[in-house]
């Protein structure tokens, strides 16, 4: 989840609430934001600009925000093919210069468009 912005309302860039007149931290470390509930929201990119000046998201919470492929998008399968039919699948492949496989995919994701129009 990323920091939430209002409608641009064409007004002074300031974050909602005190937060613009913080003082700027005089150390290294910046205020951490240890949840995204904590991020206000933000009138202007200006405004947000001038709150992360001032923070940090914390190492925690941009771990968590980053995001994992998940392993098992793609599922093996095991289809039986006519062998004649299935040379003439690859036969057609090769003059489009594709992967077989990808050109059965691709078909099968062409045929559900096109069954979930009708």
């Amino acid at each position: 989840m990323e920091p939430r912005r209002k409608g641009d309302t064409g007004q002074m860039p300031r974050p909602r609430g005190d937060t613009a007149q913080m003082p700027r931290p005089t150390g290294d470390e910046l205020p951490g934001v240890r949840a995204w509930k904590d991020v206000p929201a933000f009138e202007t990119e200006e405004a947000e600009g001038l709150y992360w000046a001032g923070h940090q998201l914390d190492p925690r919470l941009m771990q968590l925000s980053i995001h994992r492929s998940d392993v098992r998008e793609s599922t093996t399968i095991t289809l039986r093919f006519d062998p004649r039919m299935l040379s003439r699948i690859k036969r057609i492949a090769r003059r489009r210069y594709l992967n077989y496989q990808s050109m059965i995919k691709q078909w099968l994701s062409e045929r559900m468009e096109q069954e979930m129009r009708e």
